[in-house]
């Protein structure tokens, strides 16, 4: 969440300020918690509003990318896919890397709009967690069980954005980071051959 930080001259006040942090510091990240289940429940909305509304594919493909642009932090998780090889990277296959990490979520996420037609949500409840806030949610669709889907929410940025979903237990982003390791691994550790293999992706589903 957004570091709050008060600049003290006056050694009284802040000898106060420091007396009162403790008790000053829950409803603070309580009210955090609050704007970031609004903030899910917001976006929630909207991803549902594109799956189960009207439009060709190609409209709700524009519409999900508004969504994602203004409430995922997509650069924040396309660098923590790439781990460490990312300071490997050089500036021109960082900036490849990451277009094509955009291209590639979208083009994920359009692909399962089918199967995910007649979703809703339920809000589950919000808690602060060191740096960031969780929400939790359950996922309902059409003939298939309510999934638990917990929503990571940081405001690092200066506003609340999307930095992992966690679904079952399982983390997409430590999915991603774990399966880009693996396909380096086997290719040399080269970065150029993950942005090949992306393009490649993109250019299949394009």
């Amino acid at each position: 969440m957004l570091t709050r930080r008060i600049l003290l001259k006056l050694t009284g006040a802040a000898t106060v300020m420091a007396a009162l942090g403790p008790m000053l510091a829950t409803p603070a990240r309580a009210d955090s918690a609050q704007q970031a289940a609004a903030f899910v429940k917001s976006t929630g909305d909207a991803l549902v509003a594109v799956v189960n509304g009207p439009g060709s594919p190609a409209d709700k493909r524009r519409q999900l990318q508004q969504v994602i642009d203004a409430n995922v932090d997509v650069d924040e998780i396309a660098r923590f896919c790439l781990g460490r090889f990312w300071r490997q990277a050089t500036p021109e296959q960082q900036k490849q890397y990451m277009s094509l990490f955009h291209d590639v979520l979208l083009n994920n996420i359009t692909a399962k709009l089918g199967d995910y037609k007649g979703v809703r949500f339920e809000m589950g409840r919000a808690q602060e967690r060191e740096d960031t806030d969780v929400v939790s949610t359950t996922v309902e669709r059409p003939n298939n069980p309510p999934t638990q889907v917990d929503w990571i929410v940081s405001g690092a940025s200066g506003h609340p954005k999307i930095i992992d979903v966690v679904a079952e237990g399982t983390s997409l982003r430590l999915t991603q980071r774990s399966d880009y390791a693996s396909y380096l691994s086997r290719n040399g550790n080269k970065v150029e051959a993950l942005i090949e293999a992306m393009r490649h992706q993109v250019a299949q589903n394009g």
